[in-house]
């Protein structure tokens, strides 16, 4: 399905060896570094603005941009055109992270009420994902100030089915998944609330429990049912994603069996997780694909995402998964993610994107969480380490040498070097998001005044007064 397939390329880690990548090397960054992230977000959120388009249905973006046309004004939407992934949702996600730094320009408040307007009427193929659909404009309208949208609403109680919202873009059955299916459909329900979306949770969550496949130490979820027989666990389209939609429920709809069901999936995944030199990561797929390494390390398929199940338990007041509390195991998904070699590019494939889904920039957001939360020195050596590939990768646009972007490196392509993408999840706008949020955090000495963004897939993870 476009840049969100469910290997979600190109991965952060798509080799199981081979010579050093020949991406854009790591190098020292001018100190104090949060200024230098600003400096970086705020080059890269000029490039983003300067790619977004407009017909007579309103704004748009290319989800890649050539580097020898630049900035090229032909072209025409792709059918992703409206989502959170890679289109116009998510720049508004980026407008929300922005407005926590500082005020909008009119030029950007003018973007934001286009972008609500265009949501508003947007159908996106009937798809109601929260990163590929309707509750993803229904969660971005309100961040950009837009209230409430029942009329929305009503739209995505209309495509509901007794086994789930089908993803009519991927596949006809109803996904389980968090990135397009129906457990990051309950996460945006729960968030925008009200009784309508209560009542859609509830329907949402007893298909997830219909769906759960028992196993010797817990229950797990296939992406949909008819599925291949091989897994995919981690966040964005398995058992932990999956789960922490139950933990959230469990907790919010105070229906406890869903959180019982939850740590289930939990002990799951711990016995089938690598957790030597205490650590904690799921394989990518069970069993191995030919052709893709055991484990990876990004939201989408590694312990950046997975660690948000252990979050969500915690909050909902379970107290011990497989012997240890779920903070424990969060920590030891996060000193995983250090003690890899990222964001150093070690080889072909690892570590190649840069990006919120599958690469550094998501990274750096899961491990502010723990700078925001914690006291511990390491989490902030981290960040500053993470931010400083970051700045240090950005690349300046040829048109403009005060813009910059990001270049990904995908070594089974010819030319390797992937054109810049634009979007939240795999383009500008969200890497400069991230920057953004640690430059206030990095220049508010620890971060714990920083503000969080409340997304429906994370807003657990950080402390609640800093929940914006």
């Amino acid at each position: 399905m476009g840049e969100h397939s469910v290997m979600d390329n190109p991965d952060a880690g798509a080799s199981l060896s081979g010579p050093e990548a020949q991406g854009p090397a790591i190098g020292p960054v001018a100190e104090p570094v949060s200024a230098a992230a600003r400096s970086c977000a705020g080059a890269a959120w000029a490039w983003t603005l300067a790619q977004v388009r407009w017909d007579g249905d309103g704004p748009w973006i290319p989800v890649r941009v050539p580097v020898e046309v630049g900035v090229s004004r032909a072209g025409a939407p792709a059918p992703e055109r409206d989502e959170v992934y890679q289109g116009v949702a998510g720049i508004g996600l980026a407008l929300a992270e922005v407005r926590l730094t500082r005020e909008w320009t009119a030029e950007e408040r003018a973007l934001a009420d286009a972008i609500v307007a265009r949501l508003r009427r947007a159908d996106l193929q009937g798809d109601c994902g929260l990163y590929t659909g309707l509750v993803g404009s229904l969660t971005v309208i309100g961040l950009l100030g837009g209230g409430r949208d029942d009329e929305l609403l009503a739209r995505i109680a209309e495509r509901w089915t007794p086994t789930g919202w089908p993803s009519l873009d991927y596949t006809p059955a109803p996904l389980n998944d968090l990135l397009m299916g129906t457990a990051g459909i309950v996460l945006g329900l729960l968030r925008y609330g009200g009784d309508e979306a209560t009542r859609l949770a509830h329907l949402g969550v007893d298909a997830l429990v219909a769906t759960a496949r028992p196993t010797l130490r817990g229950v797990e979820w296939k992406m949909y049912e008819g599925d291949r027989d091989r897994f995919m666990h981690n966040y964005s389209h398995g058992t932990a994603g999956v789960a922490t939609a139950l933990a959230i429920a469990g907790r919010q709809l105070e229906r406890p069996e869903l959180l019982e069901l939850a740590a289930l999936g939990a002990e799951h995944l711990v016995s089938v997780a690598d957790t030597s030199g205490e650590g904690f990561r799921v394989p990518l797929q069970i069993p191995t694909a030919e052709g893709y390494e055991d484990f990876s390390y990004g939201w989408c398929h590694g312990p950046t995402g997975t660690a948000n199940l252990f979050g969500a338990l915690e909050l909902g007041g379970v107290t011990e998964v497989a012997g240890r509390p779920p903070a424990a195991w969060r920590a030891a998904a996060i000193r995983t993610l250090s003690a890899s070699g990222l964001p150093e590019r070690r080889y072909d494939g690892f570590w190649d994107n840069d990006g919120r889904c599958c690469g550094t920039a998501g990274v750096l957001d899961a491990v502010l969480n723990l700078v925001q939360s914690t006291d511990e020195p390491e989490h902030l050596a981290f960040a500053d380490r993470l931010a400083a590939a970051l700045i240090e990768r950005s690349e300046p646009s040829p048109i403009d040498p005060r813009q910059r972007y990001w270049r990904f490196y995908e070594h089974r392509a010819q030319p390797p070097l992937l054109d810049p993408g634009v979007g939240w999840m795999q383009g500008a706008a969200g890497i400069a998001a991230a920057l953004f949020r640690f430059a206030r955090i990095r220049g508010n000495g620890n971060g714990k005044g920083a503000a969080h963004q409340s997304f429906p897939d994370d807003w657990w993870m950080a402390p609640d007064a800093l929940r914006n």
